[in-house]
């Protein structure tokens, strides 16, 4: 039996991969972003999730400028906690299920070990600390709701780190590196289909889903450099020589123990994912 989905953040690098994946396995999809649907007017939300009478919400509408957030805090949580507030209300008034999509950054990265789901979230910074109210919201209004961690997403459409390193990497002789953080990149592609497993199911809770195996951000752009063929030298350099708004985990690698225990399959490598992705043509 096929579902109704909304989409919610249906245009962002996650949202416009999901929505081809829901389509092509025939999912009826309603999809929302701005400016016609904005999430932070919370009646609005709610009112309109009546309207659609979906099976399930798919929420990845979010404020991810890391940057931007800590400047904001205001702006932040409107998005990303008032947004999954909304989302989760009405997913309880109508009866459908919720899945939320939220972050590595709601840990403080201090851990010695990858985190496990039901480690204590301890952000270090607004967006981290919005996205986990966010994720308290969804968990306390929502009980047929999935949480779903991930880390370092690169995608066709969208600003991403993997592309930045590609494009710089073609015009610079060498880049400077973050090598003191460290998590796992993910192919936003790769999160289609057990997002997709995951809401067919009714196996509730918090799931860790990223690319297997993790690397730091200076690791991760030697990959992409050495898979372009570029003739860039990367230098790793301390996170504090960067001098960012916002602090970042320095160890944010999520075990997806959850997903692997209740599915029995985990997400591919990240260098295979890369691979794969940097051998598409880029989308403009």
């Amino acid at each position: 039996m096929h579902m109704r989905c909304l989409v919610i953040g249906a245009k962002g690098m996650l949202g416009r991969e999901l929505v081809s994946w829901l389509r092509r396995e025939h999912e009826e999809v309603v999809s929302w972003d701005l400016p016609q649907h904005d999430i932070t007017d919370v009646e609005k939300t709610i009112n309109g999730i009546h309207r659609v009478g979906p099976d399930i919400i798919f929420h990845l509408a979010a404020w991810t400028d890391v940057d931007g957030c800590e400047k904001d805090p205001s702006k932040a949580a409107s998005v990303n906690f008032q947004g999954a507030w909304g989302a989760s209300l009405g997913a309880a008034e109508t009866g459908c299920k919720l899945l939320y999509m939220s972050t590595d950054y709601v840990f403080d990265g201090r851990s010695k070990r990858t985190y496990k789901e039901k480690d204590k979230p301890n952000p270090l910074s607004v967006y981290g600390r919005t996205k986990a109210m966010g994720e308290k919201a969804v968990r306390k209004s929502c009980s047929r709701s999935y949480i779903v961690r991930t880390s370092g997403l690169y995608g066709r459409y969208g600003r991403n780190f993997v592309d930045t390193i590609r494009t710089l990497a073609g015009k610079k002789r060498s880049l400077e590196v973050v090598a003191d953080q460290v998590s796992s990149p993910t192919y936003a592609r790769d999160l289609c289909r057990p997002l997709l497993e995951l809401s067919r199911s009714d196996k509730y809770g918090i799931y860790h889903l990223t690319n297997s195996g993790y690397c730091s951000w200076f690791e991760l752009a030697g990959e992409v450099v050495r898979i372009t063929g570029a003739d860039c030298r990367v230098v790793p350099v301390d996170t504090a020589r960067i001098n960012r708004p916002a602090p970042r985990p320095s160890f944010s690698v999520l075990e997806n123990r959850n997903f692997r225990k209740r599915f029995g399959h985990v997400l591919r490598p990240w260098q295979d994912a890369l691979k794969e992705y940097l051998s598409e043509a880029p989308t403009a």
